[in-house]
């Protein structure tokens, strides 16, 4: 896959299906577009994914807008799809002022290459988001380009979308938000030195800061599986700000994994998180808290054994 971002000086030079939006998580919602998207290769077009390299809601409403996936993620979830071209598009107030005209004939039509375009239903472009699919059919002739409008995938009578999976992931309901994604929510990055309490307490962790713009999910204990060189190993993770430790602390990813006594500072993992065991709370001791988690990590293994044990059935 050609990764283009940092720019928005570029040519694709081959003919294109294009298909737009933020891609965040890559759940089933999108996954139709990459299915319809990847019909275009039997007439001889790439297929490629335009998204912006800022979250627009970051610079418009001058908030940072997290995401399910970071840059990092999605650039690999969507190369493991098989997509041919990634655009990371960068978003200033100049591209938000972009005329519906101006994206889809300039950037759409002549730096894409598009002779086919894949939107979702509710897609919209342009300064205040005034285009839309209608925009899109209304001018595919003139351009010269194939539209196609994909409906929405549906869970019962809800839309799926990233605004669904956050709500979920929020009230960790991890279960349902990896059934919406179609996957496992996980967390990737490089292993840091934390404080080593755990190493102190007998039970040594591995410690993941993801970026700011990380979403997570609730706070609490989760079973999970870290992928370490290729391999899965079961674990039971914290994710959470550590409040019975005096000071400030950042959110971070704390994982405790089973029989595991290699040394991996430095090392990029992928923690994926399976179930919900308990909420983060503040514990009136650092002793009270040692018993809890070893109390944790004697019910992850015992999860763990049992879903191995049904995996066999």
């Amino acid at each position: 896959m050609e990764y283009i971002r940092g720019t928005r000086e570029f040519q694709i030079g081959e003919p294109t299906a294009v298909t737009l939006g933020k891609f965040d998580g890559l759940h089933r919602g999108h996954k139709k577009l990459l299915e319809e998207l990847f019909r275009f290769r039997g007439k001889g077009y790439r297929t490629a994914v335009f998204t912006f390299e800022t979250a627009p809601g970051t610079l418009i409403r001058r908030k940072l807008q997290t995401m399910i996936t970071t840059n990092e993620e999605r650039c690999e979830n969507l190369r493991a799809a098989g997509v041919d071209y990634l655009v990371e598009y960068p978003f200033n107030d100049q591209v938000a002022s972009m005329t519906p005209e101006d994206f889809v004939r300039k950037v759409l039509v002549e730096q894409m290459n598009a002779k086919a375009i894949v939107a979702g239903t509710d897609f919209h472009f342009g300064c205040r988001r005034s285009g839309d699919v209608e925009f899109l059919r209304a001018h595919a002739r003139e351009l010269g380009y194939e539209l196609v409008v994909v409906e929405k995938a549906m869970d019962g009578s809800r839309e799926i979308s990233s605004t669904y999976i956050r709500e979920e992931l929020a009230a960790g309901q991890i279960e349902k938000a990896n059934e919406l994604l179609g996957y496992t929510y996980s967390v990737q990055g490089r292993v840091v030195h934390g404080k080593h309490l755990g190493t102190g307490m007998g039970f040594p962790t591995v410690n993941l800061l993801p970026p700011s713009q990380k979403h997570l999910p609730a706070f609490g204990v989760y079973y999970s599986e870290v992928v370490i060189d290729g391999k899965v190993y079961p674990g039971i993770t914290n994710i959470g700000r550590k409040p019975t430790i005096k000071g400030e602390h950042p959110a971070g990813v704390e994982t405790y994994i089973y029989d595991w006594k290699k040394d991996i500072y430095g090392k990029n993992i992928e923690v994926k998180l399976l179930s919900f065991l308990r909420p983060e709370r503040k514990f009136e001791s650092v002793e009270e808290l040692k018993r809890q988690v070893l109390s944790d990590k004697e019910e992850g293994r015992r999860w763990h054994e049992e879903r191995e044990g049904r995996e066999r059935v």
